[in-house]
């Protein structure tokens, strides 16, 4: 993947980490069950750390 094609990748992921985040404030407000967001937030970290780590390599 290009540079630019890793921002906008980056960009997307962050957006839906925080779509995610907000959704699980809501559960939690409600009581809701959480276990299936807070799944969804570990896997959108792990994707985000991996594209910072191939901009990285790019860089370099």
């Amino acid at each position: 993947m290009t540079k630019k094609e890793l921002e906008a990748k980056l960009a997307e992921l962050k957006s839906d980490y925080v779509r995610i985040q907000s959704d699980l404030d809501k559960l939690e407000y409600v009581e809701g069950r959480v276990s299936s967001a807070q799944q969804q937030l570990e896997r959108l970290e792990k994707e985000i750390a991996d594209v910072n780590r191939q901009l990285d390599e790019i860089d370099e």
